[in-house]
């Protein structure tokens, strides 16, 4: 029998928002928790799976990055389309009590208060992108626009390919 898989908040949240969306569960390595990871254990392109980094700047505060997973965040780019001189990814330590979130389960829906946040426009290449549902373990797959809306996002050009 399937394990019924637990709704997390960003998936409670887009439920009252009347959102479409799948949860979908993989195996998390805990000394692997890099997006190559999840989109191997997916079985799915590498440029469908995005990731959420917190960055602070240093005109607005802290801000949220969703980039493809085989991407790293140009923090130039990122601290201009954010109003920002200069920005740089939080510590670690501050991850957790400014989003509610840990490393590996960070998601753009659901933080504990709602950042500006700006999403890599290659999104809008996919039809359905996935991002973390805010658990290790578990990815929501939302189409791009539904994602943009929902936390009101700026679609920009914020990161580079790696490699």
């Amino acid at each position: 029998m399937a394990k019924k898989i637990e709704k997390t908040n960003a998936a409670r949240l887009l439920d009252r928002a009347k959102i479409a969306y799948d949860l979908v569960p993989y195996t998390v390595d805990e000394d692997n928790l890099a997006a190559t990871h999840v989109a191997e254990e997916l079985g799915e392109d590498i440029a469908t799976v995005f990731k959420t980094l917190v960055l602070k700047g240093d005109r607005t505060g802290y801000f949220v990055c969703v980039v493809p997973g085989d991407h790293e965040v140009d923090l130039k780019a990122a601290a201009r389309v954010s109003g920002n001189k200069k920005a740089d990814l939080i510590p670690m330590k501050e991850l957790l009590p400014t989003t509610g979130y840990i490393r590996g389960g960070c998601s753009p829906i659901g933080m504990r208060k709602p950042f500006p946040t700006f999403i890599h426009s290659t999104c809008r290449d996919h039809t359905r992108i996935y991002i973390s549902a805010g658990i290790r373990g578990l990815q929501i797959a939302i189409a791009p626009d539904d994602l943009i809306s929902y936390t009101r996002a700026t679609v920009a050009d914020i990161s580079t390919k790696m490699g």
